[in-house]
């Protein structure tokens, strides 16, 4: 058999998760492999229409956010949530969000408040898998194999060794590398590999999904332009999202009783649900019938082998968070991974991957399956006065579009979800002793209280303090008498990547509250503090991963 081929990592899987790990490990100058079942070019599944503002943020960071507000929806397209009898019957109620160009002009509504340089951006995987894909493979560090299935694995105090078939040819191929990291969907063989077993509800619903071409739908329409319309009416009960704001479609039919898909008729569900009879004449682009779950995997890793994304967690894609969770696991995985392999990072480090993205994805899968639950026990209780014309007809239509409202708002103007979640309980961070602020679904406080994002400013330049900061440790200063000499020379010494950003106090907006903040490389806050400790080399070796000293000994 042939020498290895030999990289930093190996990724298996190519999906939205694992490009994204690719191309932020590459950016940190670490050699990837991944490997990929499907051809060059063949479409993913088009169930993600929302990228978050938070994964809009590291997007950005990789130069690709720019490319991907260009596709969707077109930048004057209404982005609203409608809730609708049908396409064709009445509208009862709406949730404003503003379309693209509106941004930062539009703020009185739910959705108009993010602190971000990066709001959220209605665009399907499709077309956001398709510019990730374009944009690793022109990286130095990234190599994709596509056509090339994981077979199995074994691995050693120096690294990992993978088996894997070359689908066209037969042929076995082998890899080597430091780490593997598993990025391949719900039925991750990966995942399986290592022993990892889901933990949850097993079925929560069932859903045909299907991808038409339906040209004059949206001039049959009776409601006004939306980005999704939740269709509900006393025979089905589904979603309908424009993709492109022209003639390309989304339709989610949800199963209510019925235990089997082929219990109900595609077509007619779909004409049910947009309120067309068969006279109406759309084609078919790809359909997947899908159970949605809220299952999170008991360990996220085995010695050098890590999961991400769906192979570690699976639920329904309230709030969008999804593909999303899973991005956010592949950007604090990705830069603890990059920084051991590039020796200033200890092994222990890694330890707090799981520690801290196992705990978030468990609680934000219950947000999903709350929403999930309330809306299921909604579509058991729609009367057929919702469909009548006339007084008795409205006082209907009032009650259930505020209840739908009500229900479904949240999920999709949800700034706590994006930006509220902290990590209290990892090996990596300072403690200092006070508790971080609470968040729903929609609201959250911005704070440095270590685990928690770093709160977003705009600088007097018009840019936002995160395209100041480094890939790796960043120093935020508001004292410019601060004297950080010491600790910059302290992460020299360890050949930790820092950098120094001098923020002026009026910018800071009162958000950063001590004179010097730490910022990992993944835009968490570690540390903050009035001046840098007596002994900066010990606040540097917890920054790498290094020692396990109580945090509250370092201030």
């Amino acid at each position: 058999m042939s020498k290895p081929i030999a990289a930093d990592v190996i990724i298996i899987g190519s999906g939205p998760v694992g490009l994204v790990l690719a191309m932020d490990m590459a950016m940190r100058g670490v050699d990837v492999v991944v490997l990929e079942t499907r051809t060059v070019g063949e479409a993913p599944s088009p169930k993600c229409n929302h990228v978050s503002a938070r994964t809009m943020e590291f997007l950005r960071r990789l130069g690709a956010a720019e490319r991907i507000r260009k596709v969707g929806l077109p930048t004057d397209y209404p982005q609203d949530v409608v809730f609708c009898t049908s396409l064709t019957g009445y509208e009862l109620g709406r949730v404003d969000i503003p379309s693209a160009d509106k941004r930062g002009v539009e703020i009185d509504g739910p959705d108009g408040w993010w602190p971000t340089a990066e709001p959220p951006h209605r665009a399907n995987q499709l077309f956001v898998e398709s510019i990730l894909m374009e944009q690793a493979i022109r990286m130095k560090n990234v190599r994709v194999f596509n056509r090339t299935s994981y077979v199995k694995h074994t691995q050693d105090h120096r690294g990992v060794r993978v088996e894997a078939e070359d689908l066209i040819t037969g042929k076995t191929l082998e890899f080597s590398g430091s780490y593997m990291v598993g990025c391949d969907g719900g039925r991750s063989p990966v995942r399986k590999s290592i022993g990892s077993k889901f933990f949850g509800t097993d079925v929560v619903q069932r859903v045909q999904s299907t991808q038409i071409m339906a040209p004059g739908l949206r001039e049959l329409a009776s409601v006004d332009p939306a980005w999704m319309y939740i269709s509900a009416n006393p025979r089905r009960f589904g979603t309908v999202v424009s993709i492109d704001g022209a003639d390309r479609w989304l339709i989610h039919n949800y199963l209510y009783r019925e235990k089997d898909f082929d219990e109900v008729d595609r077509e007619w569900a779909i004409r049910t649900i947009i309120g067309l009879d068969d006279d109406f004449k759309f084609e078919i682009i790809s359909n997947e019938d899908w159970i949605g779950r809220r299952l999170v995997a008991d360990s996220f890793r085995d010695r050098r082998v890590f999961i991400c994304g769906d192979a570690s967690h699976l639920w329904i894609p309230m709030a969008g968070y999804g593909m999303n969770a899973g991005i956010a696991d592949a950007t604090n995985l990705s830069w603890m991974l990059s920084a051991v392999i590039a020796g200033w990072g200890d092994p222990d480090m890694l330890d707090a991957y799981e520690l801290e993205r196992q705990p978030i994805t468990e609680q934000v899968s219950k947000y999903a399956m709350d929403i999930a639950t309330r809306s299921f026990d909604q579509r058991g209780h729609l009367p057929e006065a919702i469909e009548q014309p006339g007084p008795e007809g409205d006082a209907v239509r009032k009650e259930i579009g505020q209840s739908l409202y009500d229900v479904n708002v949240n999920q999709f103007c949800c700034g706590g979800l994006n930006f509220g979640y902290f990590y209290d309980n990892s090996p990596i961070l300072a403690y200092d002793g006070e508790e971080p602020p609470a968040y729903t679904m929609y609201d959250f406080v911005q704070s440095t209280v270590p685990g928690c994002r770093a709160p977003h400013v705009w600088m007097p330049e018009g840019d936002p303090l995160y395209d100041r900061l480094g890939m790796g440790y960043s120093i935020v200063r508001t004292d410019p008498d601060a004297d950080v000499a010491s600790l910059l020379a302290a992460a020299e010494a360890r050949g930790m990547p820092i950098r120094l950003v001098d923020l002026d106090k009026a910018t800071a907006a009162d958000v950063y509250t001590k004179p010097l903040t730490i910022v990992r490389p993944d835009l968490h806050v570690f540390w903050r503090g009035e001046m840098v400790p007596a002994k900066p080399e010990e606040l540097v070796d917890l920054m790498c991963g290094k020692s396990r000293i109580k945090q509250k000994n370092i201030a």
